[in-house]
C-alpha cells in the first residue's frame, strides 16, 4: 500500500491561530508589567507559541 502524499493547510491555519493568541499574550505581558498579569501573559505567549510550532510539525508532511 502506497503512503499518502497529500497535504492539508490545517497545520498552517492552526499555527496562525495559535500565533495570534501568543502575540496577544505578549501584549498582555507588556501591559501588565509590574503585576501578576505579566506572568499570565508570558505563560500564554510561551504556551501558544509552542502549540503553533507543534501544529506545523504535526500536520506538515
Amino acid at each position: 500500500m502506497a503512503a499518502s502524499t497529500e497535504t492539508t493547510d490545517k497545520g498552517i491555519g492552526l499555527a496562525i491561530a495559535f500565533a495570534v493568541v501568543a502575540v496577544l499574550g505578549a501584549f498582555a505581558m507588556f501591559a501588565g508589567a509590574p503585576n501578576i498579569e505579566a506572568a499570565w501573559g508570558f505563560a500564554a505567549a510561551v504556551l501558544f507559541g509552542g502549540l503553533a510550532v507543534a501544529a506545523i510539525h504535526a500536520y506538515w508532511g
